[in-house]
């Protein structure tokens, strides 16, 4: 089972997903309830636990009553820094009644939460996804609970030859397996970067029925994971012979972004939240609705994939030794600096305990 890396950002919801209704996430086990204020619609991050009987304050009859919360069960009632500010049949409040809040950044269409001692929150260091509402771009997203750990979606998003067998018919091609890596490290600002390019691909049914591609593709693929939360695959497909500018400004290829949101929901349980954004037919509905559909069957065969994965590990016998080989470099990486993100994270969160 994969350690939580504490003291560190989580995506835990995107934006249309945050309003004055409330929502119940749990992150790193830390059941957390998601709203928006009244007047300027900040987000706000509370613990969903009543301290009076831990009665979950996402669910209903909990209520807002302007910016302030109040549980259902007994109507002790919290404002946005999460101090309670009124209990039933009483004037004073003790002291202790109160719920931990949590700082909050709202950026590029996604609500980042950070698990940990709040005094190293540090906005700046979130990585950046800002095609997901940048102007000249559209996306499809979604979100899909994983049983499994989150260590493992780390790895299957690192290693994509598992696209030629497990998504065949969609996204994958034979090429994508027999293709050489190449991959970069740059631990101390733990990012993973793993490229794979195909200069002369079979078009798997993905572009082709959403750019009107005919025949053989060049074929790009470039990861670009920050640990422990954001994947972006810098995606760009072309016809034969025609080569794209570094920024994708050539009509002849078409760029496109896939982001993974790793985030994980308790032991053996992770969120994947998945958008897939593109620069260009940007108005076509058609293609919109056939990249949601497209991409969100590829996810819930890697649900499936991972579901099962997870519980075939869960049966294997004492001892037993995993193979790697060339494909898992980026993962092999991916391990490391989340081990280490893990180990610097424990130190302050003792220091607060």
């Amino acid at each position: 089972m994969t350690a939580f890396a504490r003291n560190q950002w989580y995506v835990a919801a995107y934006s249309h997903e945050v309003g004055r209704d409330l929502l119940g996430r749990t992150i790193l086990g830390e059941p957390l309830v998601f709203y928006r204020t009244e007047e300027d619609g900040t987000p706000v991050v509370l613990h969903d636990r009543c301290v009076h009987r831990r009665y979950p304050l996402s669910e209903a009859p909990t209520r807002l009553d302007g910016d302030k919360i109040v549980c259902g069960y007994h109507g002790f009632t919290y404002d946005t820094t999460g101090t309670c500010v009124y209990v039933p049949g009483q004037k004073r409040v003790p002291r202790t009644a109160r719920v931990a809040s949590y700082p909050v950044v709202e950026q590029d269409s996604l609500i980042w939460v950070w698990i940990g001692d709040p005094d190293l929150a540090d906005a700046q260091t979130i990585p950046r996804a800002k095609h997901l509402d940048s102007p000249g771009w559209t996306t499809v997203r979604g979100m899909e609970p994983i049983d499994a750990d989150y260590g493992l979606l780390v790895d299957n998003l690192l290693d994509l030859s598992h696209e030629t067998y497990l998504h065949g018919g969609y996204i994958g091609t034979p090429e994508v397996a027999e293709t050489p890596i190449t991959t970069e490290v740059d631990e101390g600002a733990g990012i993973v970067r793993v490229s794979r390019h195909m200069d002369d691909a079979e078009c798997p049914p993905f572009y082709a029925k959403s750019t009107g591609i005919e025949g053989r593709i060049m074929r790009w693929q470039d990861i670009e994971y920050h640990a422990p939360c954001l994947y972006l695959l810098h995606s760009r497909v072309a016809p034969v012979g025609v080569l794209p500018e570094a920024d994708g400004s050539d009509p002849g290829g078409f760029h496109t972004e896939i982001t993974y949101c790793i985030t994980p929901s308790g032991d053996g349980k992770v969120y994947d939240f998945w958008a897939v954004s593109r620069d260009w037919a940007i108005d076509d509905e058609e293609v919109t609705e056939f990249l949601a559909g497209n991409n969100r069957t590829v996810v819930m065969q890697d649900v499936t994939a991972l579901n099962l994965l997870q519980k075939t590990l869960g049966t294997e016998r004492h001892g037993y030794q995993e193979l790697s080989i060339n494909i898992d470099t980026g993962g092999l990486a991916a391990r490391r600096i989340l081990a280490r993100l893990v180990e610097e994270g424990a130190k302050p969160m003792e220091k607060v305990q």
